[in-house]
């Protein structure tokens, strides 16, 4: 791994958000021109409601390039971050689909005089209006399930159902769209730019979910190699395949792994490699925090793999100074090792434990440390006794804290306490790094 910081360089992450925000401010403005050359519509409020169910469409086609998995936007602001704004659009999107529906309903009550109700009932007997009411209806089903407190207490095989009737909303709306004859049908400028602008998000969505999926599977023939006993109630899994020198994964990234023929092919799980691709296998340390991957220590050698990714930003390709603070809170310590491994420069580690015999990998990593005479700080014990894991107290274990780049891998409410309490310390978002036990 070579290192190379110059302040007039782009970081990686801001030049994909340079590139993103261009690309969704250069689209506005587009439409909003083209909005406007086409000249009011009926009556005011049925103008507007054009205008929010267009940006509504717009809203729709940056969360899906949010979530297509485009190697080169997720090796640079990761799954983690890109799967949070597309979240966060939701809400936006959510706004400007009943927005659009009541503008639209009370424009042509205005215009028949009839009751909202019966203007409703009316538009739900055009084709058009109801593949446009119909794809709205399953949005609003798809977000509000999506809310986190609703969304813990649904089984996770139910939420991920109901989400994929997004894909089925998309064809309606294009539909409605496509016999909606009001917005753009006066230019066949405006037309040929919005149908290419769905059509380029499709290919991106196509490319990053299937195409490289199944290339990527069908090259390089994933296998399990063995299964290892780790502490701590852990397997490591060893798989190897074709060409593995060419298959393109980081320290610190993270796949989504099937077993099917052992597993139900549709059970999947974001496992992050435990350390640095070699060429030859691929490794991922799982430890038995439920029945499937307590399974997983029972799995015979030559089971497929499919493999979907790699993933995730948590990289040396993120790195803005020579020097790296590791930390890890539990099996967080799988991309951490990793990472151990591959960054240069000067790297101290934090492992927070429950108890050090039965900390996943601990061996490896002190061996590590002692090669590379990097500082090793296990802090073990539960939670009320153990020392507290807050920027204070990191600041006092390692002085030239704010000279670092930090490294964060574990629970998710653990890794965004952490994140806050190390930004209050003063220390910029650019040197805080985090990977948190969630996708999706």
């Amino acid at each position: 791994m070579t290192y190379r910081h110059s302040s007039r360089i782009v970081p990686p992450a801001g030049a994909a958000l340079l590139a993103l925000g261009t690309v969704l401010a250069g689209n506005v403005l587009i439409v909003d021109a083209l909005l406007i050359s086409a000249g009011p519509g009926k009556n005011t409020l049925l103008t507007i409601a054009k205008a929010v169910g267009v940006h509504a469409a717009l809203l729709t086609m940056a969360q899906l390039v949010l979530i297509s998995r485009l190697p080169w936007l997720d090796s640079r602001l990761g799954a983690d971050r890109l799967t949070r704004w597309h979240r966060r659009l939701g809400t936006g999107l959510l706004g400007a689909v009943l927005l659009h529906g009541a503008l639209a309903v009370f424009g042509y009550a205005t215009l028949s005089g009839d009751s909202a109700f019966d203007t409703f009932s009316a538009l739900a007997g055009v084709p058009a209006l109801l593949m446009g009411i119909t794809s709205g209806a399953v949005i609003v089903t798809v977000v509000l399930t999506s809310i986190t407190h609703l969304r813990r207490r649904l089984p996770y095989e139910l939420w991920h159902g109901i989400h994929l009737l997004l894909y089925l909303a998309l064809v309606l709306g294009l539909l409605h769209q496509a016999m909606e004859t009001t917005t753009f049908a006066a230019s066949a400028l405006a037309a040929v730019y919005w149908w290419c602008a769905w059509a380029s998000v499709g290919i991106l969505l196509l490319f990053g979910r299937i195409i490289i999926p199944v290339w990527r599977n069908l090259r390089h023939g994933f296998r399990v190699a063995a299964v290892v006993p780790e502490a701590g109630n852990a397997v490591s899994i060893y798989v190897h395949g074709r060409r593995l020198d060419r298959f393109p994964a980081r320290a610190g990234q993270f796949a989504i792994w099937r077993f099917p023929g052992f597993n139900p092919a549709w059970q999947a799980n974001p496992f992050s490699l435990s350390a640095r691709p070699d060429g030859h296998h691929l490794r991922l340390t799982v430890k038995a925090a439920g029945a499937t991957s307590a399974r997983l220590a029972s799995m015979p050698t030559g089971t497929r793999a499919l493999v979907e990714g790699p993933y995730g930003a948590f990289t040396g390709l993120a790195k803005t100074r020579r020097d790296t603070l590791l930390i890890a809170v539990g099996v967080g310590i799988t991309p951490v090792r990793a990472l151990l491994e591959d960054l240069d420069g000067s790297v101290v580690v934090v492992y927070r434990v429950r108890s050090e015999l039965t900390a996943p990998l601990l061996g490896e990593v002190r061996n590590l440390c002692r090669a590379r005479h990097a500082p090793l700080h296990v802090l073990a014990g539960p939670r009320q006794s153990a020392p507290p894991l807050s920027g204070a107290y990191l600041a006092a274990l390692v002085p030239d804290i704010h000279s670092r780049d930090i490294f964060i891998c574990g629970p998710s409410a653990v890794t965004t306490t952490l994140l806050r309490s190390l930004r209050e310390l003063g220390i910029p978002n650019t040197q805080l790094h985090a990977e948190r036990f969630s996708l999706g």
